[in-house]
């Protein structure tokens, strides 16, 4: 299948690591060209886009959800070297800190919630802004914003961040109806419990076959599984779906 996304321009934050890194290869793989943004990681980054093909097919540009300014300044770099962006996969995220067992939920500072609710919908609601001029003008858009299985199920000790999370799916269903009469599709992709370089050296085996075990297709998901529903979402193969949620968790 001819997924129609040779040459177009995708923006993808959080690129370098995880679900990222599967996702820009996958849009590489397709033809797309690929700007990648980084917070901390510009070695890894240079990197990746010297794997994708160089400059003429991919570009790193710095990216901070807590930095004003940010999504204007990554936006701008890709309209500079390829006149615009075809396509948004929002996917830097900040999760914040692990609750410890003994603190409860009244007693998360509010300087730590406030800053993971602000980062993860502020910093995406501002790049969706940017972009969607453009898409509107060409006709053409979409608009894939990476969750989290946390905004359904839940989590203890990851209130915050699944409200945050969550607020991402009540933001698409309306944005749905806000540009899609001009040929922009808008969705979320919400992972489950993905095997992604974090979770290999944070979570003991153990407690990965538990999950395994909890899971209708006896399996957890690899990055690659993330990232080819994201680029199908973001291709022209995607024809009209738009405000929903997909969940790549094995049937949870």
């Amino acid at each position: 299948m001819d997924l129609g996304l040779a040459d177009r321009v995708v923006l993808l934050t959080g690129a370098t690591r995880g679900i990222g890194l599967a996702t820009a290869r996958a849009f590489a793989a397709e033809g797309a060209r690929v700007v990648l943004t980084y917070r901390r990681g510009k070695a890894e980054a240079d990197a990746l886009v010297a794997e994708l093909g160089g400059p003429e097919r991919a570009l790193a540009v710095r990216y901070a959800l807590d930095e004003p300014g940010s999504p204007e300044q990554a936006v701008a770099e890709a309209s500079r070297r390829w006149g615009g962006v075809d396509a948004l996969v929002a996917n830097a995220y900040r999760r914040g800190g692990r609750r410890p067992a003994s603190e409860r939920f009244e007693e998360v500072p509010a300087e730590e919630w406030r800053a993971v609710l602000t980062d993860n919908l502020a910093g995406t609601v501002r790049t969706a802004q940017l972009v969607l001029p453009g898409m509107r003008e060409r006709g053409w858009g979409r608009v894939v914003l990476i969750s989290s299985h946390i905004a359904t199920h839940g989590r203890r000790g990851q209130e915050v961040y699944g409200a945050a999370k969550a607020a991402l799916h009540g933001l698409t269903r309306s944005l749905a109806w806000e540009a899609g009469a001009d040929g922009v599709l808008v969705n979320v992709v919400a992972p489950g419990l993905t095997l992604t370089e974090g979770v290999l050296e944070m979570l003991p085996e153990a407690l990965r076959e538990q999950e395994r075990e909890r899971t209708p297709t006896a399996r957890l998901s690899e990055p690659d599984s993330v990232a080819r529903a994201v680029v199908f979402l973001s291709s022209a193969a995607n024809s009209n779906i738009s405000g929903q949620v997909l969940h790549v968790d094995g049937g949870r």
